[in-house]
C-alpha cells in the first residue's frame, strides 16, 4: 500500500480490509557521548516513522554494529538498556535483533506496527489552504555536532537531549481525533525544509513558510556561527534550495537552520485551516511543543516561499 514512490516514512503492507502492517528501519552513529542516552534517542527516532504514518508500534528488533576491540561490552549493554526504556514507554516489545563486529559503532531498530488501511497518514495528501503544524524545536543537528566536538554547553546538551528523547506518541494520539488531518511526516535527516518539500512534492502543492513561527533550540545558532555545521546541512541545502524562494531576508545562519538535519525530530502535520487552532491548542494543553509554521497556498511543484 505504501512503499518507495513518494518517500513515505514507512512501508505499509495490507493484510485485509481492516488491518495492515506498518514497518520501518533506521540506524546511525552516536549523536551524543552517553551510550544510554544514545539508545533512547535511537529508539525514539525509529518509532517516529510509525507514528508519522498513523500506526501503533508493536515490536522492535535491534541492529548493532559494535567495534568489539575498541569499546567494552558494557557500552553495548547501556545502549540496549536506553532503547528498552523508550520501547517500554511506547508499549513496544523488543523481540531480538542482530549484531556484528565492525569498525564503527552504529545502532538502530527495525520497528513493526499495525495500522488501519483507511486511516493512513501519507505525506502526499496535503490540500490547498491547509495549515502546517510543527511539533518540537529545530536545531538538534547543530547541537549534536557541538556535543561530539565537546564544545556544547550543559544547557544546550540537556535541551537537545530532551527533544530527541521525547516520543511523538502523544502528538500522534491527539491528531488521530481530527479527520481534517490530511498529511503527516516527521522531521529527521533532511531537515525541516527537506521533509516539507517532500510533502509538498508528493501532494503537488506549494506553500508559504513563516520563519518567525519556527522555534529553534537555544545556542543552535551560536554553534553554527562558530563553524560547527553538520555535513548534512550542506547536503540538504544543495539538494533542496532550488525549491526555495526567500521573501524574508535571512542570514546564512538562519538559512542553515532550515536545512539542519534533525534526529528524532517532531511531526509536521497538514490540517484544514478551520481545525488548525483547535489541534494546536490541544497539543499545547498536553505539553506538546507545537506551532503553525506554514500554509499550503496552491497547486504546484513543491516550492516554498519563506516569509
Amino acid at each position: 500500500m505504501a512503499g518507495t514512490k513518494n518517500s513515505e516514512d514507512a512501508g505499509i503492507y495490507k493484510l485485509n480490509n481492516n488491518l495492515a502492517l506498518v514497518q520501518s528501519v533506521d540506524f546511525f552513529t552516536p549523536v551524543v557521548n552517553d551510550p544510554y542516552i544514545f539508545g533512547k534517542i535511537t529508539a525514539c527516532n525509529a518509532l517516529s516513522d510509525i507514528y508519522a504514518m498513523g500506526g501503533t508500534p508493536l515490536t522492535a528488533m535491534n541492529i548493532l554494529e559494535f567495534p568489539v576491540k575498541q569499546l567494552p561490552s558494557e557500552y553495548a549493554q547501556k545502549i540496549l538498556e536506553g532503547a528498552l526504556a523508550i520501547l517500554d514507554e511506547a508499549k513496544t516489545a523488543m523481540i531480538g535483533g542482530h549484531s556484528v563486529d565492525g569498525k564503527e559503532l552504529k545502532y538502530g531498530l527495525s520497528v513493526t506496527g499495525i495500522i488501519s488501511p483507511d486511516k493512513i497518514y501519507s505525506n502526499e495528501k496535503a490540500e490547498k489552504g491547509d495549515m502546517l503544524i510543527l511539533t518540537k524545536k529545530i536545531g538538534t543537528g547543530a547541537i549534536a555536532t557541538a556535543i561530539k566536538a565537546e564544545m556544547a554547553s550543559e544547557k544546550a546538551e540537556t535541551s537537545a537531549i530532551k527533544e530527541m528523547t521525547t516520543l511523538n506518541k502523544k502528538a500522534a494520539e491527539i491528531i488521530k481525533k481530527y479527520e481534517s488531518v490530511h498529511s503527516v511526516t516527521d522531521i529527521t535527516g533532511f531537515g525541516l525544509m527537506g521533509h516539507l518539500i517532500e510533502m509538498l512534492t508528493g501532494s503537488e502543492k506549494n506553500c508559504e513558510l513563516f520563519f518567525d513561527n519556527i522555534k529553534f533550540l537555544e545556542e543552535a545558532r551560536e554553534y553554527l556561527e562558530f563553524g560547527l555545521i553538520p555535513e548534512g546541512t550542506y547536503n540538504n541545502q544543495k539538494f533542496f534550495s532550488c525549491k526555495v524562494r526567500f521573501e524574508k531576508k535571512l542570514s546564512d545562519i538562519d538559512e542553515f537552520l532550515l536545512y539542519d538535519p534533525q534526529t528524532s525530530g517532531g511531526l509536521l502535520i497538514a490540517i484544514s485551516k478551520n481545525s488548525a487552532n483547535s489541534l494546536l491548542s490541544e497539543l499545547k494543553n498536553n505539553n506538546v511543543e507545537a506551532n503553525i509554521v506554514a500554509q499550503i497556498t496552491e497547486h504546484g511543484k513543491g516550492n516554498v516561499t519563506v516569509l
